[in-house]
């Protein structure tokens, strides 16, 4: 395939997953996207698939007991070889069927699901997958729109009123109880969404990391309609 890449904001689009996997982030770039047109019927999957529960993990022997169309048994090909593929790289790829996330309503002042826009943190240097087959897509907010929650005056107030300690503990409190992961968009803001059956790789936040980590979240489902995510 054509080596083809071009920048939007933080997001570098590529064209083979060669290039996906070996580019790096470097400066404002903390997205990258092997932008992909995929074949095949995902809703066909999506229908066949039962979901008794909010969300469910999808297994490989899930979709080879499926019987489907031509087409369906194309994008079975598809999501089969994404979770062979990414396996094979030493990720541990999860396909998920969604209803929905169920929501934190611990502090109604600040939920910290994933609906919020949040960043990825891990103690080692990994990137986080992600690719929506079906339904909504999930949301990309460049960090230049975005504002740490915890540094907006009337909201850290609101954290202080909880926390119960001494001055010096509140900043282990609010990374303890994942405050400080979660942003809020400015109000030019304009988030980006990343469409249906591109895959993605997305900075995140841990000691050696060289750019800013990637600020997402997932999107509000339609009502009546599932998602299908690749997540690791």
């Amino acid at each position: 395939m054509e080596n083809i890449s071009h920048t939007l904001n933080q997001i570098q689009f590529v064209t083979n997953f060669q290039d996906f996997v070996s580019n790096a982030f470097h400066e404002k770039i903390n997205a990258i996207c092997w932008n992909r047109k995929l074949v095949g019927d995902f809703s066909e999957i999506v229908k066949k698939l039962e979901l008794h529960e909010n969300i469910a993990e999808i297994h490989p022997n899930d979709l080879l007991e499926l019987q489907l169309s031509e087409q369906g048994q194309l994008a079975r090909e598809v999501l089969l070889n994404d979770l062979k593929t990414l396996k094979a790289l030493g990720a541990s790829p999860t396909l998920n069927l969604i209803n929905f996330y169920d929501r934190d309503d611990s502090y109604p002042f600040f939920p910290t699901d994933v609906y919020s826009f949040h960043v990825d943190q891990s103690p080692v240097p990994v990137d986080t997958f992600l690719c929506t087959y079906y339904g909504e897509s999930s949301e990309i907010l460049p960090n230049s729109q975005a504002k740490q929650k915890i540094l907006v005056p009337e909201i850290r107030n609101e954290l202080k009123k909880i926390y119960h300690g001494t001055e010096d503990g509140f900043k282990s409190f609010l990374s303890e109880n994942f405050f400080d992961l979660h942003y809020l968009a400015k109000p030019e803001a304009q988030p980006i969404k990343l469409g249906l059956g591109h895959l993605y790789r997305l900075a995140i936040e841990h000691p050696q990391s060289k750019v800013l980590p990637s600020v997402h979240r997932a999107p509000k489902e339609k009502n009546g309609q599932k998602r299908l995510l690749l997540i690791c």
